[in-house]
């Protein structure tokens, strides 16, 4: 099972579809349950497979060696842990050291189950409301994010509407499986959890699953409203929820608007909650996508420690998982901001990393659209904005919905000359993404569009907006003096370029533009000669 209550289970251990019976006991692989007269005892997951390992290999002594390889994946521990599991594991059957009537322990050895064993072979993991036989089903414990979406239940009286709640979570489960870091339960085996108040922990324990999204759908008069709720199987804690309105007569668009929606805030929350998690665990123990999930927190943030923090995480992850796309596609966005925010010497050194690191993670997973988002960001870094935008395009062509990759489009598109539809775009980004961590420059990227229509009361509300948000770099205040100063706000202007003086006394024009390579023409001439009128 995935999750961290199942990490004490070894990576080898199989989910069989067998029963285990000796005595009055009954040992479940596929419930991963421990019944005695049909009443299940609890047990930690280390105890559960030790058990379960010695009842596999009862024709045999099972060294303790084998033992710590099997349960440990073999990390050093002492002899006190085995010791104390197999204590558990004796306690749970009415067992003692002394007794050893189901374990034995052979002296400077191993141990060995001597229980009388009857095999049952199962039809198959057998969910609620399933009667049906289902083949063996293999689960390897995993860090990676799991998901199981639940038919959302329905209160729509309207006949008409009556299937949008099945519908809506059957797209959600669909567009989900493009997120390339999340396992998604499949259709057929989330849909038969259909109890009006089903057990989220148990599905979670069922399914294998860390997150399980559910939700309503009802009418009032003639608004529709959707709520939905993530939750932790673990432990049962809701950790995000939202509530989305519309006409029922606009059914279809609505439901279109709130699938983007809820896809967008999934991105965003449950690397949120993986990374909250994440910093209860010391830096040595985290696994590659612990670490990954924490780095995502310090990447955003445009500064250079938290940049070198974010590179340390990622390479940890690398470290952990050499085939982990994401974390190369991590490492790649940390050299495009340290060469975009001139924190190096080395800036063409940190392009190539950039490129270099966004390609391994292409390699690994050339579908992965962060993978492609960072590939097409170290072109903008070359002033190559032709080819910055193919790769984007095909980042948002992988992933619809991808909130990143359609504003940096949509910004490599207008400072291009070619994106028409830019501000189209911006707006479905800051729609989907409202809590996006790069929603400033999102807002910085509607003011340019502004600016290239020669709209600049509007750029300059738009861009002191950007520059005002949690997180903005100090380009943002750059591009808030040059919007005011076209808008024929100097005293604005002025203000705006003492704040860039004050967090970045050395920046000139010149780095304005590396960073933001204006190709469109006059637009380019307007911004430089409204930076030189401010001292840029």
């Amino acid at each position: 099972m995935s999750g961290r209550f199942w990490a004490g289970v070894p990576k080898c251990f199989i989910l069989r579809t067998v029963i285990y019976r000796f005595d009055n006991f009954e040992l479940d692989m596929a419930c991963f349950e421990l019944r005695e007269d049909g009443a299940a005892h609890p047990l930690e997951p280390q105890v559960f497979a030790l058990l379960a390992f010695l009842v596999e290999h009862r024709d045999r002594l099972v060294p303790k060696e084998e033992l710590f390889e099997k349960l440990w994946d073999g990390r050093v521990v002492t002899d006190s842990a085995l010791t104390s599991r197999v204590k558990s594991a004796r306690q749970a059957l009415g067992d003692s050291g002394k007794a050893q009537r189901f374990i034995k322990t052979i002296h400077g050895k191993g141990f060995r189950f001597v229980g009388d064993v009857q095999v049952a072979h199962g039809a198959g993991l057998v969910l609620p409301g399933d009667d049906a036989e289902k083949p063996d089903i293999s689960i390897e414990t995993s860090p990676r994010p799991s998901i199981a979406v639940l038919p959302f239940r329905s209160q729509v009286a309207v006949s008409a509407h009556g299937t949008l709640a099945e519908g809506l979570a059957h797209e959600l489960i669909t567009e989900l499986a493009r997120l390339r870091w999340l396992l998604v339960i499949a259709r057929g085996s989330s849909f038969r959890f259909r109890e009006p108040d089903v057990d989220l922990r148990e599905v979670g324990r069922v399914l294998g699953v860390r997150y399980c999204l559910s939700g309503d759908v009802e009418t009032t008069g003639q608004e529709l409203v959707v709520t939905t709720e993530l939750s932790d199987t673990r432990t049962g804690e809701v950790v995000w929820g939202e509530r989305y309105t519309g006409f029922v007569d606009d059914v279809h668009a609505v439901r279109g608007e709130i699938k983007s929606k809820i896809l967008t805030s999934l991105e965003i929350q449950i690397p949120l909650h993986e990374a909250a998690g994440a910093r209860l665990i010391s830096t040595d123990n985290l696994d590659a996508w612990s670490a990954y999930h924490l780095g995502l927190q310090h990447l955003y943030r445009y500064n250079r420690n938290d940049n070198a923090t974010a590179a340390r995480l990622f390479e940890h992850a690398v470290e952990q998982d050499e085939n982990f796309a994401r974390a190369h596609a991590g490492l790649s966005f940390v050299h495009f901001q340290t060469a975009f925010m001139r924190q190096t010497d080395d800036v063409p050194g940190e392009i190539a990393l950039a490129r270099s690191c966004a390609q391994r993670g292409l390699d690994i997973d050339p579908l992965d659209p962060f993978a492609n988002f960072t590939m097409g960001r170290s072109f903008w870094l070359e002033s190559d904005l032709d080819s910055a935008s193919s790769w984007l395009e095909r980042a948002t062509s992988l992933s619809p919905n991808y909130a990143q990759g359609l504003y940096a489009l949509a910004w490599t598109n207008t400072i291009a000359g070619t994106g028409p539809d830019s501000r189209e775009r911006l707006d479905l980004a800051m729609r989907l993404s409202p809590l996006d961590p790069l929603y400033y420059a999102m807002l910085g990227a509607r003011g340019f569009t502004h600016i290239a229509q020669e709209e600049y009361a509007e750029a300059a509300v738009w861009t002191e907006q950007a520059a005002r948000s949690p997180g903005a770099h100090v380009f943002m205040a750059v591009l808030a003096a040059a919007a005011q100063s076209l808008a024929g706000n100097k005293a604005k202007a002025a203000a705006w370029a003492a704040d860039v003086r004050e967090r970045g006394p050395s920046i000139r024009s010149a780095d304005f533009f590396r960073g933001y390579p204006v190709r469109a023409e006059p637009m380019r001439t307007r911004i430089a000669n409204a930076l030189q009128e401010l001292g840029f």
